[in-house]
């Protein structure tokens, strides 16, 4: 396995050869994955989503329909270009290029999604953009990884340690929901208040 974060450049070569690598519109695992996601969100109505690693907007797409404002973010231009035509009708999904921990967007979320792109990072990287969310993310705001759990050669880390790493104590945030099949792993977390020490 690779030791340090994926760059820019390994993406770039991935949609330069195929324009959804990862069949994100086609394969059944995606469908059944973020109907899953989306179920997990509270009932509540996001005012504020951030998307880490949206590649071409299928999620974001979605979740424009659930918040009333989306920032996705992701590190491939040919990505986000394919993810701003299919939102072109959702003007409250906006998208920007940025390579986390190393760019962070400014402001204040009640939603973030980190799906599928935690093990392109290093332990320090990821460790890193973990305080970042934090700090990002408001109190009883929700936090929500979703990953897919085989390892992958290239990849620096598993699913499985990604999530690990955000289950260690810390009293700023409280598990709420789990899920684990074979394929993947999803962990929803819950910002505890500026005051509670539990």
């Amino acid at each position: 396995m690779a030791e340090e974060s994926l760059e820019g450049g390994y993406f770039d070569a991935l949609y330069a050869g195929n324009p959804d690598p990862w069949g994100f519109q086609t394969r059944p695992y995606e469908a059944s994955k973020y109907a899953l996601t989306l179920a997990t969100i509270p009932q509540r109505r996001p005012r504020h989503a951030l998307e880490l690693g949206c590649s071409i907007g299928v999620l974001s797409q979605r979740l424009g329909r659930r918040c009333e404002r989306v920032l996705a973010v992701d590190v491939a231009d040919a990505a986000l270009a394919q993810a701003r035509e299919r939102c072109r009708d959702q003007p409250h999904v906006r998208f920007r290029r940025m390579q986390v921990p190393r760019q962070m967007p400014d402001g204040i979320f009640d939603l973030i999604l980190l799906s599928e792109m935690g093990y392109y990072l290093s332990r320090a990287d990821l460790r890193a953009l973990r305080q970042a969310l934090l700090a990002r993310l408001l109190p009883g705001g929700s936090l929500l990884l979703v990953h897919w759990r085989p390892e992958v050669a290239d990849y620096p880390l598993t699913g499985d340690e990604v999530h690990e790493l955000f289950l260690e104590s810390d009293s700023r945030l409280r598990h709420r929901r789990a899920h684990r099949d074979e394929f993947f792993r999803l962990d929803l977390w819950e910002r505890t208040p500026a005051s509670s020490t539990a």
